[in-house]
């Protein structure tokens, strides 16, 4: 991640993560994701804060508001990246925030369309297979 403040910010909020301050975490990815600087930075830099949260190993037992709303904040920048680059791993991001926000079936929309892209490129891939997992799970 090359700029400075994103860095910043991404350090804080992992440290609120680590710390067990999961929901001033999630606040801080909301804050993150919904500013209009977030939108200006190069796309790798964007998916890697937005993986960072998405792809997380939560031991919350249950979707708090601020988990939810975080994932809310993320399908904007996530639906342009998954529209202007086509990126298989852009869309099983995107697909899992609509989950989180109980948007299954667009989710699994989303999940097929990364699942087409994927096989495209590499059907034998892990990405496939955790397409397939998570299209299953709908």
């Amino acid at each position: 991640m090359a700029n400075e403040e994103l860095v910043s910010a991404v350090k804080r909020i992992v440290g609120l993560a680590k710390a067990g301050e999961l929901d001033s975490a999630y606040v801080g990815y909301r804050e993150l994701f919904s500013s209009p600087a977030f939108a200006s930075y190069r796309p790798e830099d964007q998916r890697q804060a937005l993986r960072l949260m998405v792809l997380a190993k939560v031991t919350a037992s249950k979707r708090s508001p601020a988990m939810v709303e975080a994932h809310q904040s993320a399908i904007p920048p996530l639906t342009d990246l998954v529209k202007n680059l086509a990126e298989p791993g852009d869309h099983e991001l995107l697909g899992i925030c609509h989950v989180v926000v109980g948007n299954e079936d667009v989710a699994r929309a989303i999940f097929r369309t990364g699942l087409a892209l994927e096989r495209e490129h590499n059907a034998q891939s892990d990405l496939c297979g955790s397409f397939m997992k998570r299209i299953s799970f709908l």
